[in-house]
């Protein structure tokens, strides 16, 4: 009341002197604009974001859901929801998909709260993949071996490849034998013949505080044939184990590693099967490892562990992922005329535990049983729990760019749009993008689609992730599976983009860098922590840099519950 008094008082005597040159200027900002003063720092701040992760519009709750998040943000000083669901695959939109998007359309406009779009991802392509799943960024199988047997040719290992004692059956003592390590036997890593998978023994893990790192592993080095697909399999058994997160099995060479994957094994369950693919890529070994890095508690057994040449699983049907099959003295076979096109019928990079097909000769092959042919294709491949990369040099991912950003316009005329340009660890492999310089194939790529939005949209504002840009994040070379180097990728998008800043910690170097460059930021943070307190180091790190819009809360577990708080921090700014 004291405060509302001085201010009600500070008017009045404005209005009684008409002299406003001898008030200070906050002051007479206040008196001009009563809600700035009430506001604080927010006035300074353009953008204040929420980021609406996590529903895709599927059922009439998601609306529900969504509207409680608007309305919290709207309560808390935020003027724009930035959206993710299924915004850049609006051609395959559903009637229901569309008035559950008109009604959050409503919702904003209702709240006044501004939509914000985000769309057009490439590393994980969901939307680009449910126009043509072909377009998936391809890894080279080359000149596998493929023997006929009647009208068909089967995959033959060339050469057989092994993972030596991968049913722990061999050992001495707590070792088991052929493997180049196993942590700490006897104290971490123990052989276990009372519980296995199959045989007469496992080998247990547990005791990880004992390791300075908390590592429990094993590892076997194995010969593998350059640029063909492998299978990995192995058996799990987990109980209470701390994080379970930690748990990993990995392919990895001098270089990097060929099989980035999460398994997210519960903290205690059975015997659990985990099976992956990789591609040797140029490398004639590999070190496999199974394990945990980091490990806290509780202790995890493993079994029945195999290494296997596939054929082609998830082959890859376009133009920059062409089939070649030709027999051991140098013809050239062709398709169509000596054999049928090589396809996948159960096409599914999240789906490798299967057989793949076979190579099917027409009527009319110049193919002969018996004969062993030399085949070259492109496969699909998962990074992670769900990632899918999409080619950026493939020309039909542009077409679709084309007609989506239309029907963007059409249904929301957003004035901001957000692109989901983040995390491309796949690229530079195809035929359709290998060689190219993949810094500039990725701002070629955003250019584009920048282009695209405004031809649709005039004057529509583009904010963008920014670690692909980014020397202290992602803009580097031997980043996952990408052949090429994406460093100097910041020279070459448009300098008006906006880019939204992110990363669990913060991170000065990076704001620093495009402060630099001359480009405008958002700052994406929060990465549902328990609390705020690398907002407020994010808050820290950005007084004094130009450029710097604003912040967005940005959850990706549909955590809500500090947005509140988020709010009331970004009004009154970072102590």
């Amino acid at each position: 009341m004291d405060r509302l008094f001085s201010l009600a008082a500070l008017r009045v005597w404005f209005c009684a002197t008409r002299r406003p040159e001898r008030i200070p200027g906050a002051l007479l900002l206040a008196l001009l604009v009563p809600s700035a003063l009430a506001a604080g720092h927010a006035a300074e701040y353009q953008d204040r974001f929420v980021w609406v992760f996590g529903w895709g519009l599927s059922r009439d709750t998601d609306v529900e859901e969504i509207g409680r998040v608007l309305q919290t943000a709207v309560d808390n000083g935020c003027n724009g929801a930035v959206i993710s669901c299924g915004l850049d695959s609006l051609c395959k939109g559903s009637p229901e998909y569309f008035r559950r998007l008109e009604a959050v359309r409503e919702t904003c406009a209702r709240l006044h709260l501004e939509l914000i779009p985000a769309v057009f991802s490439v590393g994980y392509g969901g939307g680009i993949l449910a126009h043509n799943r072909y377009l998936a960024e391809g890894l080279p199988v080359r000149d596998a071996l493929l023997v006929v047997h009647g009208d068909r040719a089967w995959l033959e290992a060339d050469p057989p490849v092994e993972l030596a004692n991968g049913g722990f059956e061999e050992f001495s003592g707590n070792r088991a034998k052929a493997y180049h390590f196993h942590d700490q036997p006897g104290e971490v890593s123990f052989i276990d013949t009372q519980i296995f998978h199959g045989g007469r023994a496992s080998l247990r893990m547990e005791n990880f505080g004992t390791n300075p790192h908390g590592h429990g592993r094993v590892m076997q080095e194995v010969a593998v044939h350059p640029y063909r697909c492998y299978r990995v399999t192995c058996w799990v058994k987990t109980e209470r184990l701390q994080p379970r997160q930690a748990f990993r099995i990995q392919v990895l060479t001098d270089k990097r590693t060929l099989a980035p994957l999460e398994f997210n094994l519960p903290e205690t369950a059975d015997w659990t099967k985990c099976t992956f693919v990789f591609n040797s890529l140029q490398f004639d070994r590999v070190r496999l490892y199974a394990g945990v890095w980091g490990g806290r508690g509780g202790r995890f057994w493993l079994d029945d562990w195999s290494i296997e040449e596939i054929g082609p699983l998830n082959v890859l049907r376009r133009p920059g992922t062409l089939v070649t099959v030709r027999g051991e003295d140098g013809t050239v076979f062709e398709e169509g005329k000596d054999y049928l096109p090589l396809e996948d019928p159960a096409y599914s990079p999240y789906r490798v535990d299967r057989q793949a097909p076979p190579l099917r000769l027409t009527r009319d092959s110049r193919i002969r049983d018996g004969q062993r042919l030399r085949v070259s294709w492109y496969h699909a491949q998962k990074i992670n729990e769900s990632q899918i990369t999409v080619c950026m040099g493939e020309p039909e991912v542009y077409e679709i760019f084309e007609h989506e950003a239309a029907l963007l316009a059409q249904h929301l005329h957003p004035q901001k749009v957000l692109l989901n340009m983040d995390e491309v660890r796949m690229g530079g492999t195809c035929e359709a993008c290998r060689g190219q310089n993949m810094a500039e194939l990725l701002g070629r790529c955003v250019q584009r689609q920048v282009e695209a939005l405004r031809r649709h949209n005039p004057g529509i504002e583009v904010y963008i992730w920014s670690d692909m840009f980014d020397p202290n994040h992602n803009a580097h070379g031997d980043y996952y599976l990408v052949g090429g180097d994406f460093t100097g990728s910041w020279n070459y998008v448009p300098k008006d983009v906006i880019m939204a800043v992110w990363g669990g910690k913060p991170r000065p170097e990076s704001l620093k860098f495009f402060a630099d460059q001359g480009f405008r930021m958002l700052i994406a943070c929060y990465y549902d922590a328990d609390n705020l307190e690398d907002v407020k180091g994010w808050m820290r790190c950005a007084n004094d840099l130009p450029g710097v819009r604003g912040l967005m809360y940005t959850p990706w577990t549909k955590r809500y519950d500090l947005l509140p708080e988020f709010g009331r921090l970004i009004s009154r700014g970072a102590n």
